[in-house]
């Protein structure tokens, strides 16, 4: 099985503490699929923008049908998150 060293919240420092107190703040905790990212805390943050506008930006899809499609697709991809 891979392993990713993942930089806890304790050992985060600089931008990537700010990105992690970000998300604190966003969703009262770190989720795993945020924390795999620690090693690259400036791709964390696009991967947190990107998301942000594709669930939260302006669309043509109501958040719930964004939310239905995203929980089709994890399905299909076998992901249990």
């Amino acid at each position: 099985m891979p392993w990713i060293n993942v930089i806890s919240k304790d050992e985060a420092e600089g931008f990537l503490k700010r990105e992690y107190k970000s998300a604190m703040k966003r969703a009262g905790r770190i989720w795993n699929i945020v924390s795999i990212m620690s090693q690259n805390p400036r791709s964390m943050k696009a991967s947190m923008d990107f998301y942000g506008a594709i669930m939260h930006g302006p669309s043509p899809l109501s958040r719930s049908q964004r939310e239905m499609l995203a929980t089709v697709v994890s399905a299909v991809n076998h992901c249990v998150y």
